[in-house]
């Protein structure tokens, strides 16, 4: 009989090998059962820490998060461009590490307070820019709701890095649509060079917030 010591099952665990997973099979695929296999358990063990699937993404979304924050080098002085545009290559770049990192991040509510105090700091940073929490809280929301959505896109077309669904050919796309000539020649703005892609359009959320609040 075996006398090997299996770390003990928590919070922590599950959610670890969720996301090692989520690369393998996608959100669609992961599964309970699936994770309690990996874990070596039986399904119900997981009900233990989780009631459902949705706690344990909110607990991956969470653990997400928690890897950008450890990633992503924030200073008090920040400008507000300045914070905006980490926080959000932050967020960005902890997405893309998984396949439907976008999925699996969007709508989930995080677990704990760890995401309070860097909310605090981001906010400080901006109210002390001028703007009031309300104006604050709209720009913050605003450049999270851009940054999500785009990498929801563009896992759509690169579910990982390296990777390609098929059907998103921009040569043949532009073939297809020969008849709509700006149309075709968007494909490669639209489907082709993503991190570009992703600057630019950051960069139109900043200043928007900085023409429609007045800063500098």
């Amino acid at each position: 009989m075996s006398t090997e010591r299996r770390a003990p099952l928590d919070r922590g665990r599950v959610a670890e090998t969720a996301l090692r997973l989520l690369n393998e099979t996608g959100l669609d695929g992961l599964t309970l059962r699936a994770i309690a296999g990996e874990l070596d358990v039986k399904a119900p063990a997981l009900y233990w820490h989780f009631k459902d699937k949705q706690a344990l993404l909110d607990e991956m979304a969470t653990e997400m998060y928690r890897r950008m924050v450890a990633g992503t080098s924030l200073d008090p002085a920040d400008t507000w461009r300045e914070r905006l545009l980490k926080v959000n290559r932050g967020l960005r770049t902890a997405l893309l590490g998984y396949r439907d990192g976008a999925k699996v991040f969007s709508g989930s509510r995080f677990t704990g307070l760890d995401h309070a105090r860097h909310m605090e700091a981001d906010l400080r940073v901006l109210t002390g820019a001028g703007l009031t929490l309300a104006q604050a809280v709209h720009a913050g929301r605003t450049a999270t709701a851009y940054t999500v959505g785009f990498v929801t896109e563009e896992q759509g077309v690169r579910p990982l890095p390296g990777e390609r669904r098929e059907g998103f050919d921009v040569e043949e796309r532009a073939h297809r649509m020969a008849g709509f000539p700006l149309a075709a020649a968007a494909g490669h703005l639209l489907f082709d060079g993503y991190d570009a892609q992703f600057e630019e359009g950051l960069a139109l959320v900043v200043a928007g917030v900085g023409a429609r609040y007045g800063l500098g």
